[in-house]
């Protein structure tokens, strides 16, 4: 589906919206979402993988905007902004009982939730699992302080795909028995 929504709360960021002024905004975002998905359904669409949003509190543009010598404001494993990343947790918590509602409503459609959050929050949580070290740029995790690199987004996309950051998971037992049918 896209990250809907994430520009929106960017600019409204950015510009300098109080949390309470983005936090209106997050009903909107979901509604679109899915509004998107139910017109997709209609056109005959059956498989939906929707993104969470990211943990916004460890971008670099906003520990750089919203920096404090409040350390508490900070994440101790981390050091992510907390009070932002609990903005994307209520964004994803609000957008999960969305898609559950939907997937009652059209249970012959799949609809997969990527936890975009906690994919890339294990990077901030273990970089030196992820990252060697700065001089090479192929293993930045932003290339402009908000969006995600190449190298970050092949991570997310391995939790998601590889598990455990897909709900429902993907199920490659299906796959791989095409995948022997097509070999033979």
């Amino acid at each position: 589906m896209g990250e809907i929504g994430g520009t929106d709360y960017n600019y409204a960021f950015l510009v300098g919206k109080s949390i309470e002024e983005v936090k209106e905004l997050i009903p909107m975002v979901i509604t679109a979402i899915s509004s998107s998905i139910t017109g997709l359904i209609g056109m005959g669409g059956r498989t939906f993988l929707v993104p969470g949003d990211f943990p916004l509190g460890c971008s670099a543009i906003y520990l750089t905007s919203y920096q404090t010598s409040n350390m508490e404001a900070y994440d101790p494993l981390t050091g992510c902004l907390t009070w932002l990343n609990k903005f994307g947790e209520n964004h994803d918590q609000q957008l999960q009982a969305e898609l559950n509602r939907l997937q009652k409503l059209y249970p012959h459609v799949n609809i997969i939730y990527a936890d975009y959050y906690n994919a890339l929050l294990r990077i901030y949580q273990e970089p030196a699992k992820f990252v060697e070290g700065c001089s090479d740029p192929s293993k930045y995790v932003t290339w402009d302080g908000v969006h995600m690199t190449e190298a970050a987004y092949s991570l997310i996309s391995e939790g998601i795909l590889k598990g455990p950051y897909a709900v429902p998971p993907f199920d490659w037992s299906c796959l791989s028995s095409e995948i022997k049918d097509w070999t033979v």
